[in-house]
């Protein structure tokens, strides 16, 4: 059974239009349309990039003439803690929630969103509602397409020295001591490195079928075996600061990152990134109606716009994303697409933030 997108009866009585308390599943999309305009606003809780995200939001405002209000967001969890927090009330300030898409088995759908959406919206056979391996059953929609890999400053090293093979990578540290840098914590290109070598060491494939986390002492030793051969670094962007200073040959990134420094002529199209065919995490992001929502028609119509085929392609050009859309365009992406086979998930075959909380304590807080 389909869930209703009507909001509190006190929310209904206040608005001027009767049809505006409809169930937005017995509605025509042109119905929707005249629905959010009348709703008039949006407001959407994403944890990054919202200066940018903003002005990227403006050709929806200029388009439909609805406003998009992007709250500052410290993070993710603190977006889903006040999602949660106000499910028992009338209405929530949230029309609109991002949430990283390998949390679909943390959230209880049907109690927190509303939907399923992806029935409604009208390039639904376009989108998906499946990121990070996960399934998030129509009731969220992937938006944002996101690849970690590893950073290089092109005028430093060519691409034939870069190394592909766990073999490669150790070969490349014990060549080139202190020319490789990751971070373990504020960012996830680091860990990203850190889990895909524990899969390496481990001859584990994507395909791998593993119910339980294996012995990880192997990867423990990896690292201790190497240490002072790499850096740690503080986050992500102190990896990419120290790498355009020339202090490192290369360090792990994330391609929508360095994709929007270097269109913001903060760092020098010289800086690239690739997959290595060790492999790197790659996944993205989703947006979903709370279930409470006070301007449900107009979050379903921003979102219908957000992962357009259109919009989708603008976002790879403007963001470096990779495109959730599959009539959009993504040939403006820092990342060719025969490398994007390289790509891996976060949460298989092993869980990625599992494995790095054990080597961390294993292997770098000895």
């Amino acid at each position: 059974m389909i869930r209703t997108f009507a909001t509190a009866t006190a929310l209904c009585a206040a608005l001027t239009a009767p049809a505006l308390a409809q169930d937005l599943t017995e509605m025509s999309w042109e119905q929707i349309v005249e629905q959010a305009k009348a709703e008039g606003e949006v407001t959407w809780y994403n944890w990054f990039f919202e200066p940018e995200l903003r002005g990227y939001a403006q050709t929806f405002e200029d388009t439909y003439g609805i406003s998009v209000t992007l709250p500052d967001v410290s993070s993710a969890d603190d977006a889903l803690s006040k999602l949660i927090a106000e499910q028992g009330r009338d209405t929530t300030d949230i029309d609109v929630i991002s949430m990283p898409g390998k949390w679909a088995e943390r959230v209880n759908m049907g109690d927190l969103l509303a939907g399923p959406i992806q029935p409604l919206l009208p390039e639904a056979d376009a989108v998906t509602t499946e990121i990070d391996g996960q399934n998030w059953q129509g009731y969220a929609i992937a938006y944002w397409g996101n690849q970690t890999g590893m950073l290089y400053d092109s005028n430093r090293i060519a691409p034939e020295e870069l190394p592909q093979t766990l073999a490669d990578f150790e070969a490349f540290i014990a060549e080139r001591p202190g020319q490789l840098g990751f971070n373990l914590e504020n960012g996830g290109s680091g860990p990203s490195f850190i889990g895909n070598v524990a899969r390496n060491v481990l001859g584990l494939t994507p395909d791998s079928d593993v119910s339980e986390t294996p012995d990880l002492t192997p990867v423990y030793d990896w690292f201790t075996e190497r240490d002072g051969d790499y850096i740690l670094t503080a986050s992500n962007a102190d990896s990419l600061s120290r790498l355009t200073a020339g202090e490192f040959l290369l360090v792990p990134g994330w391609e929508d990152m360095v994709a929007g420094m270097i269109k913001r002529d903060e760092i020098g199209e010289n800086i690239r990134i690739y997959v290595p065919e060790m492999g790197m995490n790659g996944g993205g992001n989703i947006v979903a109606i709370p279930r409470n929502a006070e301007h449900p028609a107009a979050a379903l119509l921003f979102i219908s716009w957000l992962t357009s085929a259109e919009a989708q392609t603008r976002q790879n050009v403007e963001f470096g994303t990779a495109p959730t859309n599959k009539n959009a365009d993504d040939s403006h992406a820092l990342i060719p697409n025969d490398q994007r086979a390289n790509s891996r998930s976060w949460i298989t075959p092993l869980d990625n933030d599992a494995v790095v909380k054990d080597v961390i304590e294993n292997a770098f807080m000895y």
